[in-house]
């Protein structure tokens, strides 16, 4: 099957669109990458899709637009991939939507909110859509996140020691594949998000993010601010756990800042990006793995990506493209991976990694120009992922 994967990050800058020929044989899915495109939102909309996140409040008349409009951007731009990369022949798309809350009490997920109206996407190219992946592993019991684990266990099952696969967006999250007993996945705590928020609070809107880290190294690390932010108690509690931008944002990072003494902007980036390879280090260790595949928009600043090989202390840090699959596009080929088991009735989830009570079949199919004709269920869940030659 040609498959359009459709995502939006916590960063909610642009959409991505990954397409990719999907085929199940024996005990193996074969992904063979077609190409990605990308498209950032338009200004107008990014505004308010920022102004409407948490903390601000906002109205279920924002929600309503934001729904639509945010729909309408992800089906042009699946339009343009099936164009530019399916030659007009995409089977199906799958869109992951645009994370706006994520509801986590306690420890506990009791709801999550991706918008995005999938039927925009199936009106404008005519192809069924699969969509809202994580609300199914939450109403089994499950974090909704790390949703991607799945596709991590299959694609690094077989690889040397204790691989862990490392997506350093907003949020980092990390799954863990040891070679004997469960996977393990979930989100360590940041990876951009206070960066982000820093730089653009920082530098009054100039700038959205710390482009190739350069901010953060005219800086230096304050070990007072570190100190208080490491004191966090969401990077105490075990996994599987789960989080976002409901707590990680500008006035928690600017709570932390007036507790201390008054720092250069340069050297509160510098702090902040310390943070995150800190934590991910720290998370990395306690799960004992050996290697550590990084994919994710985090991976472009070179900054961070020293200081997260400095925290390592020697685990082999590389990325997704050193493996066959390009880091920019490997969640939307993840959830091109989610829709094409969906629509052959497989689970799409591991509980182990996501805390669900049972591997669950993900999402919603909404229909499109055509009869939809789902195929026969497979027989048996492929086991392992092998990236193929474009």
């Amino acid at each position: 099957m040609r498959i359009i994967g459709l995502m939006s990050g916590t960063s909610h800058d642009a959409v991505d669109a990954a397409a990719a020929d999907i085929t199940l044989r024996g005990d193996s899915l074969l992904l063979t990458p077609l190409g990605m495109v990308s498209a950032p939102y338009p200004t107008e909309l990014r505004t308010a899709l920022k102004a409407a996140l948490p903390p601000a409040p906002t109205t279920m008349r924002e929600v309503c637009r934001l729904d639509t409009r945010i729909g309408q951007a992800f089906a042009a731009l699946a339009g343009r991939a099936d164009r530019e990369l399916c030659d007009g022949r995409a089977d199906l798309v799958v869109s992951h939507g645009q994370t706006v809350y994520h509801w986590v009490e306690e420890g506990r997920v009791h709801g999550t909110l991706q918008i995005g109206s999938p039927a925009w996407i199936a009106e404008a190219t005519g192809r069924p859509v699969v969509s809202d992946l994580r609300s199914r592993d939450v109403a089994a019991g499950g974090q909704g996140a790390p949703l991607v684990s799945l596709f991590d266990v299959m694609w690094l099952r077989g690889r040397p020691g204790t691989p862990a696969a490392l997506n350093l967006g907003g949020i980092a999250n990390l799954t863990v594949a040891a070679p004997t007993g469960d996977p393990v996945a979930f989100d360590t705590g940041p990876a951009c998000a206070l960066v982000d928020a820093a730089v653009h609070a920082l530098t009054d809107g100039r700038l959205d993010y710390d482009r190739d880290g350069a901010l953060a190294a005219r800086g230096s690390v304050d070990a007072a601010l570190l100190h208080r932010l490491l004191d966090e108690p969401y990077y105490a509690k075990p996994p599987p756990k789960t989080t976002g931008k409901e707590l990680f944002h500008w006035p928690y990072l600017r709570a932390a800042l007036d507790a201390g003494d008054p720092l250069p902007p340069e050297d509160v980036v510098a702090t902040v990006t310390r943070l995150t390879a800190r934590t991910v280090a720290d998370a990395v260790r306690a799960t004992g793995a050996s290697e550590v595949v990084a994919s994710g928009g985090g991976i472009r600043n070179p900054t961070l990506m020293d200081m997260l090989r400095t925290e390592l202390r020697g685990t082999a840090l590389r990325t997704s493209d050193d493996l066959g699959l390009p880091s920019a596009a490997k969640e939307a080929h993840a959830f091109a991976v989610l829709g094409y088991l969906t629509v052959q009735g497989l689970a799409g989830t591991v509980p182990s990694c996501t805390g669900a009570r049972h591997p669950r079949v993900l999402g919603s199919i909404t229909p499109g120009a055509r009869a939809l004709r789902l195929p026969e269920p497979a027989a048996r869940p492929p086991v392992r992922l092998r990236v193929m030659p474009a």
